[in-house]
């Protein structure tokens, strides 16, 4: 697989990339269409997108990921492709790459609109989404109709699905006005409205709660639609190769790559908590300076990474090194006294030994797992371990296989885990009763935090 990649790192770490069009602009569509022969023929399949959250980025290890990457590559997979991404810097140079030819497929969230399958062909469909308006939560008064949008400073990315959105709402309520912004991505725009540069922007409800966690400050105002299908489009002529996407996206493989896709970026996520988010970002400017090279230290020599050794410390100290809580559990990874001991470890409350000593503890959780269990399920399961105990896991790893769940999938296992608090199942357990929900939402936070913490170390 190749990439085209070169990029500029911003603010909230989303690699936002451009590339040169060179003489391809210049090309005509039959020209273009002529020179890019159909993966079938060359075993490449060649993909437009444009770096963001919910489409194509790099993480911190530069490597690809986003859920269009996912979707794509479980696509190419299954026809035996490599693919190629070519990456734009914006909606509008993505839809510029179709109507030349330039492109076999635009992976990039675009929503399905009647004018674009007017222009290009309409590939599957994969993510529901709905449209939102976002500004500043300290905005008065905060525009909650569509009547009170008047006077309201609103800028859009250009060419975007919002621009019609919004022209269709001008035109049933007086005063509404936009501005596009050919420059710069809905992300770019969600940071400005955070930055209380522009009153508000629209963004779709997927991005929104994805780019909402890095800045607090943005609120929703309210919706603009019931809903729309973001999926792919293709250039004219490609009628087979729409048709042979379709066929994946909707066959049982299919559906199996969106579920992966959702849970993987979307499921765990929650519902939006502005005080613990916001306490999660100041925290990461004035203490987890302090203690970073620690995480990374830990990681060089145990192998479990600094972002999620960070993320399960703020879960379990808010990295405070003389945490201690009610039953007895202390320090910045808040470890029980056996467990201390266990791992050499003489004073919980000396940071630089309990991060060593947490992290060792959740590699030895993560070693100890079948070799068989993919990731991320792998570490999933190794975080509940090191919350719930390995006794209880093992117990709910048995009760998955009981309930013709698989133990191996991190979604069996976050249903069947809290069965262990339920009499129905625990009292035929070896280890008994346990409060199972407490891993899943454990492990949901720690992915949360992740995220947030991860954008930083960029």
């Amino acid at each position: 697989m190749t990439h085209k990649i070169g990029g500029v790192l911003l603010p909230f770490c989303f690699v936002i990339v451009g590339c040169s069009q060179g003489d391809a602009n210049s090309m005509n569509s039959a020209e273009a269409a002529e020179l890019l022969a159909p993966p079938d023929e060359t075993g490449v399949l060649e993909v437009a997108t444009r770096n963001g959250s919910t489409t194509y980025y790099l993480d911190r290890h530069e490597n690809p990921a986003g859920p269009e990457h996912s979707l794509i590559t479980r696509f190419a997979r299954s026809k035996g492709w490599d693919v190629n991404w070519t990456m734009h810097e914006s909606t509008s140079a993505v839809l510029q790459a179709l109507e030349s030819g330039q492109t076999h497929i635009a992976a990039a969230g675009l929503t399905h609109l009647p004018s674009r399958t007017g222009q290009f062909i309409r590939g599957p469909a994969h993510t529901e989404v709905t449209e939102q308006l976002v500004c500043h939560r300290e905005m008065r008064p905060m525009p909650r109709k569509p009547e009170s949008m008047a006077g309201v400073g609103i800028t859009v990315t250009a060419d975007s699905s919002y621009v019609e959105t919004l022209n269709r709402l001008a035109a049933d309520h007086d005063g509404i006005e936009f501005s596009e912004d050919a420059d710069r991505t809905t992300e770019i725009l969600l940071s400005a409205v955070a930055e209380k540069s522009i009153d508000c922007t629209v963004a779709d409800s997927n991005i929104v709660q994805v780019i909402r966690r890095h800045f607090p400050h943005l609120e929703v105002a309210m919706n603009l639609n019931t809903g729309n299908n973001l999926g792919w489009y293709l250039p004219a002529g490609y009628d087979d190769l729409a048709g042979a996407a379709r066929e994946w996206m909707n066959s049982n493989a299919g559906d199996q790559a969106i579920g992966d896709m959702e849970s993987r970026y979307y499921a765990y996520i929650g519902e939006f908590d502005f005080v613990d988010l916001r306490a999660l970002n100041r925290r990461i400017e004035d203490r987890l300076p302090i203690f970073l090279h620690r995480f990374f230290e830990a990681e060089a020599t145990t192998g479990m990474p600094a972002d999620l050794l960070a993320a399960l410390s703020y879960q379990e100290s808010h990295w405070d090194p003389t945490a201690v809580s009610p039953t007895g559990v202390r320090g910045i990874m808040m470890l029980t006294r056996n467990t201390a001991q266990s791992l050499g470890v003489t004073n919980r409350l000396d940071p630089a030994a309990a991060i060593d000593g947490g992290a060792r503890y959740l590699a030895d959780r993560h070693r100890r797992l079948p070799d068989t269990i993919p990731e991320p399920d792998r570490t999933f399961l190794a975080l509940a371990s090191y919350n719930i105990g390995r006794g209880h896991l093992l117990d709910a790893r048995q009760l998955a296989r009981e309930l013709g769940k698989n133990p191996d999938s991190w979604d069996d296992m976050k249903e069947v885990l809290p069965l262990k608090a339920d009499k129905r199942y625990y009292p035929s357990t070896r280890y008994g009763y346990a409060r199972g929900y407490e891993p899943v939402h454990y492990v949901q936070r720690i992915r949360n935090y992740r995220d947030v913490i991860s954008a930083t170390l960029e």
